[in-house]
């Protein structure tokens, strides 16, 4: 009997994502020991070549995304060893009897499938390996995002996957769960006394999450244009980052408890209409400007056409729960951002009665703030008031800084790359770090609200010069409410 978790098989692998991380994340996992025994790689796509063809391919693609610092000729080989490649296209009966050959009966001691597809191809690959007889009850099936493109979409997908596995055989991917710094959420809120009696509306004043790319369309055109910034990363990264800030504490760490506390907060997300998106919402897209030094040309100018699609949204959000009820989440992602950075800040209320300086006015007395990093570097600062040195009798409080660089603390241990957790956690069917179908569809339901809010309000992108934090407007979102985005 195979080991349930000894075949992948990787639909999509002529692909820049599984060039770019699934391969190189299968070679690290290779290189230390983490993958089963007996393990058997199955690449497909539409490409017809060869096994040796296909090897010289990866093993290129691994020279050049694992870096010269890592690659190993040895490790690299052994990789290319154990991987095989067939030819299918969706709706190629013929092909896929060819691949179950090719498979030689491991399907019957169990098969993880990897959709690294379009999602239109998601339910007629999963229905052409069921005539195969490659579906058994031991199959998992992971599934790349987008999940459609609305709610209604969404469950297209979900139901054609779903007719053919269940859903505890089914793994969405969110490739932000893997993270080793949005993982970190729950161990800083949960392992640590000090935050949670303070993690809620009466000392939380706002929460601020930043997801800021600094490149353009980059080879996406086809993809990303009538999808837009909305979509392409509020719907999953932004939202499921907010998810586990404002969770409750689940019952125990496992796939069950961590995803119904964050689906409760999803469902209580305030939806949108055209009045409110006018003032908790603005969209943006990206003119011509300069980013790390180098004029870049505006969105149309690449796309090659005029378009409404926004590259850039902030957008003010609503909890409405005994825990989060009046405070908001600012949230604000776009492209051609000055910088590359993903982060979050917890601003807290200023403290009650100030003690120091006179009639309580406090010298120089600022709101503690909480700042996580995700990316590009990580790390977890806190801005505390502090006496500054001298001999004045009165106080005078200056703001200093606690700061914890996760990477010089974890120095000597390797950055993982996300994708190597959750190919792990596939492996090992352990659910925690993909969303269930509720989380998807409770995204989708709130996103629907804003995007039938800007078409009742007639919202259009607002341009700004690439190289800045979106349009003037965004500022004014936040600065309505006596705050400052952190930048």
């Amino acid at each position: 009997m195979t080991d349930p978790s000894a075949t992948f098989l990787l639909f999509g692998a002529t692909g820049d994502l599984a060039h770019r991380m699934i391969f190189p994340s299968l070679y690290n996992l290779l290189a230390d020991g983490l993958l089963p025994d007996d393990f058997l790689i199955v690449a497909s796509g539409r490409t017809e070549m060869d096994d040796a063809a296909f090897r010289r391919d990866i093993d290129k693609a691994l020279q050049k995304f694992v870096g010269p610092d890592r690659y190993d000729a040895d490790v690299a080989a052994q990789l290319c060893a154990i991987i095989v490649y067939q030819p299918v296209e969706a709706g190629n009966a013929a092909q896929f009897a060819k691949l179950a050959k090719r498979l030689d009966g491991r399907a019957e001691g169990g098969l993880t499938v990897y959709l690294s597809t379009p999602p239109s191809l998601f339910a007629p690959t999963a229905q052409g390996l069921a005539d195969a007889g490659l579906i058994t009850p031991t199959t998992r099936v992971a599934m790349e995002k987008p999940i459609g493109k609305d709610l209604a979409s969404s469950k297209l997908v979900n139901d054609g996957i779903g007719a053919l596995v269940d859903e505890c055989q089914i793994f969405r991917v969110d490739h932000y769960l893997g993270k080793e710094t949005v993982q970190n959420l729950l161990a800083l809120r949960f392992g640590n006394v000090m935050f949670e009696p303070l993690w809620n509306a009466t000392a939380i004043d706002h929460v601020q999450i930043t997801v800021g790319e600094t490149v353009g369309l980059e080879g996406r055109v086809s993809y990303y244009d009538g999808v837009g910034a909305l979509r392409d990363m509020v719907q999953n990264h932004v939202l499921q980052i907010l998810s586990i800030i404002a969770m409750e504490p689940p019952a125990r760490m496992d796939s069950t408890a961590v995803r119904d506390e964050k689906v409760k907060v999803l469902r209580s997300l305030r939806p949108m209409n055209g009045e409110t998106a006018k003032t908790h919402s603005v969209r943006g897209q990206y003119a011509p400007g300069a980013v790390g030094g180098e004029i870049v040309t505006g969105y149309v100018d690449e796309l090659g056409s005029p378009s409404d699609t926004e590259t850039f949204v902030a957008l003010k959000a609503h909890i409405d729960n005994w825990r989060w009820q009046g405070v908001p989440f600012y949230l604000r992602t776009g492209k051609r951002m000055p910088a590359r950075q993903s982060e979050i800040q917890i601003q807290f209320k200023p403290v009650r009665h100030s003690i120091f300086g006179r009639d309580g006015q406090g010298s120089g007395l600022e709101p503690n703030t909480l700042i996580i990093r995700l990316q590009p570097e990580e790390f977890i600062r806190l801005l505390i008031m502090s006496k500054r040195p001298g001999l004045e009798r009165d106080v005078h409080l200056e703001e200093v800084t606690l700061d914890v660089s996760l990477t010089a603390a974890f120095a000597g241990q390797r950055r993982r790359i996300a994708y190597e957790r959750l190919i792990l956690d596939l492996l090992a069917g352990d659910q925690t770090l993909f969303v269930r179908r509720d989380e998807v569809e409770a995204q989708w339901t709130w996103i629907d609200s804003i995007i039938d809010g800007w078409k009742e309000a007639g919202i259009k992108p607002s341009p700004y010069a690439a190289g800045n934090w979106g349009p003037s407007s965004a500022i004014a979102l936040i600065e309505r409410d006596g705050a400052s985005w952190h930048d």
